[in-house]
């Protein structure tokens, strides 16, 4: 880095006080809140654990930088809101950065470069990001403690292409190339379990049933007393995959089922009743619950349908009523292989997975996991996984807040504003390293509860 220092400069006054600027105001960075990652990374380990399942093929006598300081370096910079990794080389020389990595913040050499960084997501093999995903699920079950019943929602969202990158695939309802990443997440937690990158269509049955089959395989290795349960879309609903779960034995489901004119009719006389019973009530609208067995042309044997009925008013465009208004009755299917209540199962079971999107929007917005830039199907998925590293450091944070307090529940674009961009000015010592926070910053309380809920303890 430049020791060149600019010359100070004066701004107009502020109530006849001379406004003076200079550069001399020590080493500092505004990333105050690398702290609370890097105590993050302490307590989860989810950088060494990518470190360790990623092979470093590499000349040991040339390495100037290890495979955790890179990974943690690039995972640092997602979170902090550096997606790209041209922004790496103005953050090689931060000084929190490299004490988040492991360095001394002033006396140390340099972090990885941005063409060091992208050598790192374009080299590793098919094999290494498959290790990579591994050691993701790794991470969840490692991090999680298990009950008797876990559920697991699926969901896939469209990132668009920019480029000929591979695996890209035209999708007529975005009007645009591109993927439909498949996300994993644990119901109770919202911890991420997998993340896969995949064309822009809707999954066949075979790749859905592939996908649950290696997921759930995996955390029965690791949770042998634990019942899993999905909790899909109708994307997800495929025939394959409901076979293979119910042949499983320790697995559940509940998906969504697209409606037909052969459940239309077997829940006719419900829908009458609904209607006679929604025109006697002053209701706006009125719902009910009931389940059946139904056989689809393509399934081998009969499953439970759960159908939710809602009956309200809604505009007559026809202009066939006198008001304007009309009775319409709104019917949802999902088929599952859970016992209980219709309406249990659809109200709180089923409905539920809207947190799902939540959850996907942290991944996909607010970590910027729809940044595909590399032109490898490879390179793209390791970058998947970098995020959902990012995704967990940032989940650290967030689970550390108490729970009483305003940002327990934050979005982590809030927590980035609150917590992580703070400035600071860093002193290195002969014999300790001292960082300064402003005196002005408002979550000064709150960050000092995080960092030392994040620490080891001394005893």
């Amino acid at each position: 880095m430049t020791e060149d220092t600019p010359l100070p400069f004066d701004l107009p006054a502020v109530h006849r006080k001379k406004l003076t600027v200079d550069f001399n105001g020590g080493t500092q960075s505004s990333n105050g809140g690398l702290l609370l990652l890097r105590e993050a990374e302490r307590k989860l380990g989810v950088c060494q654990r990518l470190a360790a399942g990623m092979p470093d093929r590499r000349d040991p006598d040339r390495i100037q930088h290890s495979m955790r300081e890179m990974l943690m370096e690039r995972v640092s910079a997602i979170a902090c809101g550096y997606e790209d990794a041209n922004d790496l080389d103005r953050l090689r020389h931060d000084p929190l950065m490299k004490l988040a990595v492991g360095r001394c913040p002033e006396t140390s050499e340099p972090l990885a470069s941005q063409p060091t960084i992208s050598r790192l997501e374009n080299s590793p093999s098919k094999t290494d990001a498959a290790r990579a995903a591994l050691a993701m699920v790794d991470q969840f079950c490692a991090t999680v403690t298990p009950g008797k019943v876990e559920r697991f929602d699926i969901d896939d969202t469209f990132v668009a292409a920019h480029g000929g990158q591979q695996l890209a695939f035209w999708n007529a309802h975005h009007d645009e190339r591109g993927f439909a990443t498949m996300h994993i997440y644990h119901v109770g937690t919202g911890a991420p379990v997998a993340m896969i990158l995949r064309p822009a269509r809707t999954p066949k049955g075979t790749e859905v049933r592939t996908v649950i089959k290696h997921v759930t395989k995996l955390l029965q290795e690791r949770w042998p007393n634990t019942r899993i349960v999905w909790r899909g879309d109708s994307h997800y609903g495929r025939v394959e995959a409901m076979e293979w779960i119910e042949g499983n034995g320790d697995s559940d489901y509940i998906f969504g089922l697209p409606g037909n004119p052969v459940l239309d009719e077997q829940v006719a006389e419900v829908a009458d009743n609904l209607c006679i019973h929604h025109a006697k009530s002053c209701q706006e609208k009125v719902r009910t619950h009931t389940s059946f067995r139904y056989q689809a042309s393509s399934w081998t044997h009969p499953r439970r349908v759960v159908a939710r009925l809602e009956c309200s008013l809604q505009p007559d465009i026809g202009g066939t009523t006198t008001n304007g208004m009309r009775q319409a009755v709104d019917i949802r299917y999902v088929v599952t292989s859970l016992k209980g209540s219709a309406e249990h199962l659809y109200a709180d079971v089923y409905c539920q997975r809207g947190q799902m999107e939540n959850l996907i929007k942290l991944h996909k917005a607010q970590m910027a996991s729809d940044r595909m830039s590399c032109h490898s199907a490879t390179a793209n998925q390791v970058r998947l996984i970098l995020h959902t590293a990012a995704f967990w450091l940032m989940l650290a944070v967030r689970d550390a807040i108490p729970a009483t307090h305003p940002l327990a529940k934050a979005e982590f674009k809030t927590l980035r504003e609150h917590l992580i961009k703070v400035g600071a000015r860093v002193i290195e010592h002969i014999a300790r390293i001292r960082i300064q926070l402003p005196t002005s910053f408002p979550e000064c309380a709150l960050f000092r509860t995080i960092a030392l809920g994040l620490a080891p303890s001394s005893g």
